[in-house]
């Protein structure tokens, strides 16, 4: 007889999980959700869990947005379907089209997709493109950064500097350059300020163009805040001096706004927390709120310019998908942005915030905490075995992933990242008590790591 429920002994026997180890699951069997209400999901036993995460850091509206199932109801009743491509289009992706653009600013056009991968792997093309388009076929290498999160896909895994993309898979492919991560309390030097370690990742992604050839490198990724790398916020002055650099050899910059984008930061964009100018944008997540699959890619107008002019002598611009533009996600998102709009959630964000970053950098005392660190209602505590010298916890002792199964059993979701880091993510909506259960929620969870800890 099986020691797992119906439920879970048919997941195991049919679907595979993505970031989940099929062996451990077969043993533990999955956690089954079963709904959700506000920024809390229940179990398949009815058990209540404050989503301390947003889900994958996409559920921003929360879990029971009417207006949301509405605008999905009725245009699954309208136009269930249609496509974007050879010149046609559904009305609403329009509608859609028009309302990003008119927030996202130094932005022309939109691309739609179904995934932040997605919309990583188009810039990655458009990179070419654009090059080729321009008379610079030679500039195509494009630099990412080490422990940054781009997705998985064969592109953005590439991408992505973290082993688990790219181990077994047969990834990095050519054309990707690697930089230095910007933290700075990981990677500075002793006594380093957060602006000279800025200036020190500037003159060390300087040296990467010259030793490469300027004439050969295409494009900068990153993201304003690094998200699945360990909710790393950029040390002062980085962008400014990181920006400096590129445009002294022409080379463009992405701006990977998949986690960052529409609100998490406190304002619209991550570019506009840090004064980033990009050339393209990548997002998704909380562009529909994790409510259908949807993402876009935007270009400057400079960008589109070229793109629409080598699309012209090739006859058309050649890349698109099936659900590009969708119609039902479409009129999901668009919804979406009303919301943000009609109920202020931005500046509920920027009100709650404060509290957020507060309570969240308190534990930054307790001994098993190097750093607490975060912006706007993103956030992570960083776990050590020793505060004054930083040394990691051993991977093999499991001490992050300790913390968040205890959370788990407290009715706290949260996430393990980078090692022993965990993050927090909460619904944009989030209220003030909502915030004191998460907290005390994760103190006593705190607690039982600090007891686990001992015992080693």
């Amino acid at each position: 007889m099986s020691k797992h429920s119906e439920l879970a002994s048919r997941d195991i026997a049919n679907h595979m999980h993505p970031f989940t180890n099929p062996v451990k699951l077969e043993e533990t069997g999955p956690f089954v959700i079963s709904r959700g209400e506000g920024v809390y999901v229940y179990d398949d036993q009815g058990r209540q869990y404050l989503e301390g995460m947003a889900g994958l850091w996409c559920a921003n509206l929360g879990f029971s947005e009417q207006r949301l199932v509405d605008a999905a109801q009725r245009q699954l009743q309208r136009l269930p379907y249609y496509h974007s491509f050879t010149g046609k289009v559904p009305d609403v992706t329009i509608e859609l089209a028009e309302k990003v653009i008119a927030m996202a600013p130094g932005m022309s056009h939109v691309i739609f997709a179904s995934s932040g991968s997605e919309s990583v792997d188009t810039a990655m093309k458009l990179v070419w493109y654009y090059h080729n388009a321009i008379g610079k076929p030679e500039k195509k290498k494009i630099i990412a950064r080490e422990r940054a999160y781009h997705g998985v896909t064969i592109a953005a895994g590439s991408l992505t500097g973290l082993a688990y993309a790219t181990s077994g898979f047969d990834l990095p492919i050519d054309r990707v350059l690697r930089t230095g991560c910007p933290h700075h309390y990981r990677d500075a030097e002793p006594g380093e300020s957060e602006e000279a370690f800025a200036s020190r990742r500037a003159t060390e992604l300087e040296q990467l163009i010259l030793a490469e050839g300027p004439e050969t490198v295409g494009a900068m990724i990153a993201e304003p805040v690094m998200g699945a790398g360990g909710v790393i916020p950029p040390p002062a002055t980085y962008f400014e001096k990181i920006q400096a650099v590129l445009k002294k050899y022409d080379v463009l910059l992405i701006a990977d706004e998949v986690i960052c984008g529409w609100g998490r930061t406190g304002q619209m964009f991550g570019s506009q927390t840090y004064a980033i100018a990009p050339d393209m944008m990548t997002s998704a997540k909380g562009l529909s709120g994790g409510y259908q699959p949807i993402s876009a890619l935007l270009v400057s107008a400079p960008v589109y310019a070229a793109l629409r002019e080598q699309s012209d002598r090739l006859g058309a611009f050649g890349h698109g998908f099936t659900y590009t533009g969708h119609p039902v996600p479409a009129a999901v998102a668009l919804e979406t942005l009303k919301i943000l709009e009609s109920d202020d959630v931005l500046g509920h964000v920027r009100a709650i915030a404060p509290k957020f970053q507060r309570d969240l950098r308190a534990f930054a005392e307790h001994p098993l905490v190097g750093e607490a660190r975060g912006v706007g209602l993103i956030g992570a505590i960083e776990l050590v075995a020793d505060k004054a010298s930083r040394a990691p916890h051993a991977a093999s002792a499991g001490v992050g992933a300790f913390c968040v199964a205890a959370a788990q059993r407290h009715g706290l979701i949260l996430r393990v990242i980078a090692g022993n880091t965990v993050a927090f993510c909460p619904p944009l909506i989030i209220s003030a008590a909502e915030l004191d259960e998460m907290f005390a929620k994760f103190a006593r969870a705190l607690a039982d790591t600090e007891t686990y800890v001992a015992g080693l």
